[in-house]
């Protein structure tokens, strides 16, 4: 059972919402910057495709460790200051990868760079959901995603000009910096919310126990280990048979996810009148489609094509399947049960690189994307079977 505590600073999402989207914005946008780069970069060092599944894949899995802990924190002690010290984590690990020169350097820094962002994604989610109003979860998990997607998607170009134009390195620094901006932000103008004092202790367990909480856990799986190998081999394919500078893939990347991320804030509000479960299932179907047909793009214009049909879809998944887990968060205690949805998040996104990575080293780069498609297909069928006696809107 939760008891409400709502101090007056913060009755009002939208007077939170801007302090608290600007930071991550400014967070993501850094953590974007070496999408482009970081396959490229550790290529650089003699990165076969299971060293860039293992590269990519320690981010998400000590993320995935993390995060209920952190997640149970918040709840107890408050938001604030986890966020701020994540956000110090990431700026540290920026600039760490400045003296990574091997495959295990560069693993360990990836490492410390996941356990930070545990502190950060679920606990600004978290934070929002303490605030959004009942009947609401869709619309403002809808306008909350979208500016941390933009921000995340505006990084690969950012990222692939400064590389193009001032050095890998130059990428690095920048990144660190605006991670270091954005705690100060939190720092100086968030203001604290203990929305939910726990009356009676919940256990991971009974979280777990949720039928909802396991469905958008197992979409979380396959939607992020989707996003996972998607990031880590587009550059390779996009290098290896299209011919892209840096640059373009940058451009690729940022087009694509800011596509998706205009199109959270209708699908939000979209998700508060319509079945929330068939939503969901049927932007992983489109996201599928469109991972099984990229190996067919052999030029720019086709690449963007499919980028965006997987873009498109994924925004119809998004907010529908955060807004139940925002119902749930208010029955067990908002961070824990962010947090133990984004850990399904983190060992997708951990898991599946190193997985088609395996794949390509037998193939190549090509086949990563069937993987990336046939999971994503496992994680929707499993949802549904978790959430197939919800109502309408999740309830």
């Amino acid at each position: 059972m939760l008891n409400y505590i709502v101090p007056p600073q913060s009755r009002t999402i939208r007077s939170i919402l801007p302090v608290l989207g600007l930071t991550i914005f400014a967070s993501n946008l850094a953590n974007g910057i070496i999408a482009p780069i970081l396959p490229l970069y550790a290529g650089s060092l003699g990165a076969t495709g299971v060293w860039l599944g293992v590269i990519f894949a320690g981010v998400s899995i000590a993320s995935a460790v993390f995060m209920p802990f952190a997640g149970r924190f918040s709840d107890r002690y408050g938001r604030k200051w986890i966020l701020a010290v994540g956000l110090v984590g990431l700026s540290l690990a920026s600039f760490a990868y400045l003296r990574a020169d091997g495959m295990i350097s560069l693993t360990v820094v990836r490492f410390f760079q996941g356990a930070a962002s545990a502190m950060v994604l679920p606990i600004a989610q978290a934070y929002i959901g303490d605030i959004t109003p009942p009947g609401e979860e869709g619309k403002w998990m809808g306008i909350f995603n979208a500016t941390f997607i933009i921000g995340f998607g505006s990084g690969p170009l950012l990222g692939g000009i400064i590389a193009d134009h001032f050095g890998i390195d130059a990428a690095f620094y920048a990144m660190g910096s605006l991670n270091l901006v954005s705690f100060l932000g939190v720092a100086a103008f968030l203001p604290e919310v203990l929305q939910r004092r726990m009356t009676v202790r919940v256990s991971f367990r009974a979280i777990a126990a949720s039928n909802a909480t396991r469905g958008v856990f197992s979409y979380q799986v396959g939607a992020a280990a989707n996003r996972g190998i998607m990031t880590t081999f587009i550059p390779v394919f996009a290098s290896a048979y299209i011919g892209l500078s840096t640059s373009l893939i940058g451009m690729v990347l940022t087009l694509s996810i800011i596509a998706n991320s205009l199109l959270l804030v209708p699908y939000g509000a979209l998700a508060d009148r319509v079945n929330r479960r068939y939503m969901v299932m049927l932007g992983c179907l489109g996201v599928a489609v469109s991972m099984f047909i990229m190996p067919w793009a052999h030029s720019l214009l086709l690449l963007l094509v499919f980028m965006f049909m997987g873009g498109i879809s994924d925004a119809c998944a998004m907010p529908p399947a955060m807004a139940l887990i925002v119902q749930e968060g208010r029955k067990y205690g908002m961070g824990a049960t962010t947090s133990i949805s984004n850990m399904g998040g983190g060992l997708g996104m951990g898991l599946a690189p190193i997985l088609a990575g395996l794949v390509v080293d037998f193939f190549d780069v090509r086949a990563a994307f069937f993987v990336a498609g046939a999971v994503i297909i496992i994680g929707a069928v499993v949802f549904g079977r978790f959430t197939r006696k919800l109502g309408p809107a999740g309830a």
